[in-house]
């Protein structure tokens, strides 16, 4: 397996920005149920002046309540995730808005295809990865085996990592990850993020205690100013989650340009989600 080809930096298109209006305005209609969502997800088409695209709905009246997160703010979380996202220059969630829809307020996102041919994470029967992987863990390969699993060595999974990390990820699986034929990367599903505490889990450790690269520390720095009281940023965050939390978001920040490093797994909570696809 060769290594990934690494990509430049990118900045947000005018057909992101065209998206969002889309999804924002258009006129939304249910076509069927993705059931593999643990809270229900409606696949949907949206409709505006003559544009049409397939996106995902997820209604706040069908998010199953969790004991650490407050009943009703997953839609909210992927918005802000989304937001965040856009605020790097990274362009790794697509566009994503708050709205009504056919079954009240929720999330809507634009539809991603994927690319069927990407590989992003492997198993190996090896003590190390190989040129162009990173190693997360040993896992369970059947038939009482285990192998080790990988995931590419690639900057756009990195940088999907720094983001991670600041918006504090409680579930980042390997079925988040959309690599699509263009040559971006895609991570959804954000619902469980920005909480207060400490709750990284994630896939993407391969970079654990090493330095970050040159553009996360700036990536971080303009965080650091939008997140600021009164900041672009922090404007835009205060109507979708807690004071407590941008205060979270913005000591993460921080803390993450004081270590110059990528984190560590803590040990007061899994650091690897289940199941991890």
């Amino acid at each position: 397996m060769s290594a990934p080809e690494r990509i430049p930096p990118r900045g947000v298109t005018t057909t992101d920005k065209a998206d969002a209006v889309l999804l924002a305005r258009g006129e939304l209609t249910v076509r069927g149920r993705i059931t593999e969502a643990s809270n229900a997800a409606l696949y949907c088409t949206v409709a505006h002046e003559g544009r049409e695209a397939a996106c995902v709905y997820k209604p706040v009246a069908g998010e199953r309540p969790l004991w650490d997160f407050p009943d009703g703010t997953l839609a909210q979380r992927e918005v802000a995730a989304y937001e965040v996202s856009e605020a790097t220059g990274w362009g790794l969630v697509p566009p994503t808005v708050l709205r009504d829809g056919p079954y009240g307020e929720g999330m809507c996102q634009l539809w991603i295809e994927v690319s069927p041919e990407a590989e992003l994470l492997a198993l190996l029967d090896a003590e190390e990865p190989g040129p162009g992987w990173k190693a997360i863990g040993l896992a369970e390969a059947g038939e009482g085996r285990t192998a080790l699993l990988v995931h590419a060595d690639d900057e756009r999974l990195r940088r999907l990592a720094v983001l991670d990390a600041v918006i504090n990820n409680a579930d980042r699986k390997g079925g988040h990850l959309l690599p699509t034929t263009d040559g971006r990367l895609y991570g959804i599903d954000h619902g469980v993020t920005f909480h207060a505490e400490d709750k990284l889990r994630t896939l993407l450790w391969g970079w654990a205690g090493e330095p970050l690269t040159g553009e996360a520390v700036e990536v971080l720095k303009g965080l650091q100013s939008a997140l600021e009281t009164g900041g672009t940023l922090t404007a835009t965050l205060a109507a979708l989650i807690t004071p407590a939390e941008i205060d979270a978001t913005r000591a993460r920040v921080g803390a993450l340009l004081e270590s110059g490093r990528h984190p560590e797994p803590g040990g007061d909570w899994p650091a690897i989600p289940w199941p991890p696809v």
